[in-house]
């Protein structure tokens, strides 16, 4: 199976990523280019797709969403706080749709992970491991399938992913 993860600039926060642009020149403080990745996701990557986004903009980019996504949620344990902006932004969610079905043998994935940020990784949002892992399992992901990173920022999706993809699979282990 082909997936892709997105993890774009997030809708009113280019001065954070110092990125102005996103796809065809579009820039990421407005909606239409968020509107046009989703549909790009939906197009490009109907085996499953994942994208994360901001708390606030959840509802901005809602109407743009296909039917039959799901919202997981990324509770940071840690996060950094802004002065004065209560309350303080401490989740994430992860818009997803698609992905292999789970069965009886496949363990179960909870559409929550508890996980604190990443320091000094040398990029504004980066995802720790953890939670890179964890959007692989909401896709079901397995040895043979392909993950497209499209913002790939510090490469840690890639590598969770080229880690995974040398794990045996829940079919394998259980034979």
């Amino acid at each position: 199976m082909r997936f892709a993860y997105a993890d774009p600039p997030y809708l009113g926060c280019c001065a954070l990523y110092e990125h102005y642009h996103g796809d065809d020149g579009r820039c990421w403080d407005h909606l239409e280019t968020h509107a046009a990745l989703i549909e790009r996701l939906a197009v490009d990557f109907p085996d499953g797709w994942a994208l994360s986004m901001t708390s606030g903009n959840l509802i901005q980019l809602a109407p743009h969403l296909p039917n039959g996504v799901r919202v997981a949620a990324w509770a940071k344990s840690f996060a950094s706080f802004k002065p004065n902006v209560n309350p303080a932004y401490t989740w994430e969610p992860v818009v997803f749709a698609g992905g292999r079905r789970g069965d009886r043998e496949r363990p179960t994935v909870k559409d929550h992970l508890v996980e604190p940020i990443t320091l000094r990784k040398g990029l504004t949002g980066a995802k720790p491991e953890v939670f890179c892992r964890w959007v692989l399992d909401l896709l079901g992901f397995e040895p043979g399938d392909t993950v497209d990173d499209l913002y790939p920022g510090t490469g840690v999706m890639q590598c969770v992913v080229e880690r995974a993809s040398n794990e045996i699979t829940f079919a394998e282990a259980s034979a």
